[in-house]
């Protein structure tokens, strides 16, 4: 996992303009890098305005494609692999155990909530 100082924003990497956020390990005190200078209101006018398009978009996809959505999203946490675990060591101070279970439980609810949409039995359909 490469962390880039950069927000991304729909599919692009922003470079912000306004105050640097650097995050700190708690257990330490160490400040870890990089740095990412924080967005201003354009950059929060832009991802808004993208977010409300996915939605839209997200809004006109049939179940099968949002249970894969969800699939796809677990799948890529558990592709990080240990990076992401470490990562979130430094910056909670969290045990490696908690964070590994936490991991797997999103994951997991991730994959059941794919399940459900796929069932479509939450629409309450009658016929």
């Amino acid at each position: 996992m490469t962390l880039s100082g950069v927000m991304l924003i729909g599919q692009e990497a922003v470079s912000g303009n306004s105050a640097t956020i650097t995050a700190v390990n708690p257990a330490t005190g160490e400040r870890l890098e990089p740095s990412y200078p924080g967005g201003g209101k354009g950059e929060v006018d832009q991802a808004c305005a993208l977010a409300e398009d996915a939605f839209a978009s997200y809004g006109e996809s049939s179940l099968e494609e949002r249970a894969a959505f969800l699939e796809t999203i677990a799948d890529e946490i558990e592709a990080i692999g240990d990076g992401l675990i470490e990562r979130t060591m430094a910056e909670t101070g969290l045990p490696r155990a908690r964070l590994e279970g936490e991991r797997g439980r999103t994951c997991g609810q991730l994959r059941l909530f794919a399940s459900v949409v796929r069932a479509g039995e939450w629409l309450d359909v009658r016929l």
